[in-house]
């Protein structure tokens, strides 16, 4: 029999958002709970994100009338998920898109509000069952009311607090160069200000999400240990009953009656980890610093078995210039008008406004076939009328200059020469892509034809919102590296997030959600949120199933 220095029903592992709706879920039903967190700061990955979850079906967009179903949530899966090994079966596809009311439902009456993003398409929306306004979102949350927590959050030191929306960016990023962006930057200036007379201060996005959903935990009266990394999940009989962590610089044993639910990240800045099974260093992830591959390895020690860890939330990145410095992860950037993408031949190899997995998959397919370096290349026009996140800083700009990342020149030719690209082919590339972009229709990989493209795009711009030519000098060049949000490979669990050993076997006591677990959602990215929606349903179940054991 363990020893015991702390008891619960339930520890949880982590603190981002699979790791919180596992505890909220826990605690409402009357169990006691432990949240440990590996690093001094709290929030996750989660805390550091646009904050959307994609949640099919969900009953905001019931509420709106918007048409969604079961059986087409269910088709869409079907046609960009598909199968790719047991964490995307279909009985776990299931369980996420029924578990998604009763999530929502419960996160509302847990006092969280919502509000739909209704104009974000899924990413494939042409596809069979697909959508545009699944995800959703909190309003901004007052983190005053969080206290001394705040001071904690990974979102406020590494994430956007401030009371921005993911609805807003799309239009924030062409703030001066379109009607609807200049209205939404006024919009959102005066919700700064009618904070500062209220003399409170909210933050949407992942910060504002995983705030919201702390502020339930100490209401709900749930200890929050920061600084204490899990060393050991411990096993009885073949159940895992407690952990052994680290707490304070000595071994604290804690038991867990129900269970433990593993969701404390993936293995995004485990060096040789990344190396071992994606044969990057993980230098380039935009996940938090703290994602070490802990709870995967701990998991794999008591008989869990994995799978998935080839593969990441990748996404075209600007590396960072400098140790003080981190991976820009490229959304809307690359999706407007002027602007193009080019491998070391200086040609383009895919649809630059493309969903960012997708872009990040072709980055590393086409590095196998052209080894070398990626380039967005640039006229005036991208930098006169676009938000780009990359150059908001002018510090971080001089440095990239000088570190090489950042090249600016008079004619294409010349920056052809700077970035060591044979400038004949840059231009024929140049010349064959203004063309698309004076016709309409990109011919080579069909970039605007999607209503995603279309989303990040400028309305402005004719024919096509997301085609510009590359015309107007200076011209600009930006390293593009394939980055990615975090790893999605891990636990292979069931439909109840219950971890399974390889043969297929349930572990008594053993949950796992979030990037700690192999993702429902295959080697694709089906929306926006497609990594926060399963892991606050995953966490949600994993709970219930926990709370209906005893």
């Amino acid at each position: 029999m363990t020893t015991s220095e702390h008891e619960y029903d339930v520890v949880v592992a982590g603190s981002g958002a699979a790791a919180l709706g596992a505890a909220v879920t826990a605690a409402d039903a009357g169990l006691s709970v432990l949240v440990l967190e590996a690093s001094e700061r709290w929030g996750g990955s989660s805390a550091m994100s646009g904050g959307g979850v994609w949640l099919p079906d969900n009953p905001l967009m019931r509420r709106a009338g918007a048409g969604d179903s079961r059986a087409e949530a269910l088709e869409y899966l079907e046609q960009t998920v598909g199968h790719a090994g047991p964490a995307t079966s279909r009985a776990r596809k299931e369980a996420f898109v029924d578990g998604v009311t009763p999530l929502v439902e419960l996160l509302e009456r847990l006092g969280l509000r919502f509000a739909r993003a209704a104009d974000y398409p899924d990413y494939y929306p042409e596809l069979p069952g697909g959508k545009i306004g699944r995800a959703i979102e909190v309003h901004p949350v007052d983190v005053r009311r969080l206290g001394p927590w705040w001071s904690t959050s990974r979102g406020r030191s590494d994430g956007v607090p401030a009371p921005v929306m993911t609805d807003d960016f799309w239009l924030l990023q062409r703030a001066w160069s379109t009607a609807g962006g200049m209205a939404r930057g006024a919009r959102v200036a005066g919700r700064v200000a009618a904070m500062a007379a209220r003399r409170e201060w909210r933050v949407g996005m992942g910060a504002g999400l995983t705030a919201a959903l702390m502020e339930v935990v100490q209401r709900q009266g749930t200890p929050v240990w920061l600084s204490s990394p899990l060393e050991e999940l411990l096993v009885e009989d073949g159940r895992v009953v407690g952990v052994r962590v680290t707490r304070d610089g000595r071994p604290v044993t804690v038991t867990a009656s129900r269970g433990v639910v593993l969701a404390a990240g993936g293995f995004d800045h485990d060096a040789e980890l990344r190396r071992r099974h994606q044969g990057v260093d993980g230098s380039w992830s935009s996940g938090a610093a703290s994602n070490l591959g802990g709870a995967i390895e701990a998991a794999e020690k008591v008989g869990a078995g994995t799978d998935l860890m080839d593969d990441a939330w990748w996404g075209g990145s600007v590396p960072p210039a400098g140790p003080e410095d981190n991976a820009g992860f490229m959304v809307s950037e690359r999706s407007v008008p002027y602007s193009l993408i080019v491998d070391a031949s200086g040609r383009r190899f895919a649809n630059e406004s493309e969903s960012y997995v997708d872009l990040g998959h072709h980055m590393l397919e086409r590095r196998e076939s052209v080894p070398g370096r990626f380039w967005m290349v640039t006229d005036r026009r991208h930098a006169r009328r676009y938000l780009r996140s990359y150059a908001m800083d002018p510090r971080v700009a001089r440095r990239m200059r000088a570190a090489g990342i950042l090249h600016r020149a008079p004619t294409l030719a010349a920056l052809a020469e700077r970035i060591g690209v044979d400038p004949a082919a840059l231009a024929d590339t140049v010349e064959r892509f203004n063309g698309f972009a004076r016709t309409g229709v990109d011919h080579d990989f069909g970039r605007g034809n999607s209503a995603y493209d279309r989303y990040y795009g400028d309305p402005t711009v004719h024919p096509n919102p997301n085609l510009g030519p590359l015309e107007k000098g200076p011209f600009t060049a930006i390293e593009v590296v394939p980055g990615d949000l975090g790893t999605k490979g891990g636990v292979v669990t069931d439909e109840h997030a219950r971890a399974l050993r390889p043969d297929g076997s349930v572990i008594p006591g053993l949950y796992a959600a979030g990037n700690c677990s192999a993702s429902v959602m295959g080697h694709t990215y089906p929306g926006p949120g497609s990594t926060l929606g399963p892991a606050l349903v995953f966490g949600h179940l994993a709970a219930r199933h926990l709370a209906a054991r005893g």
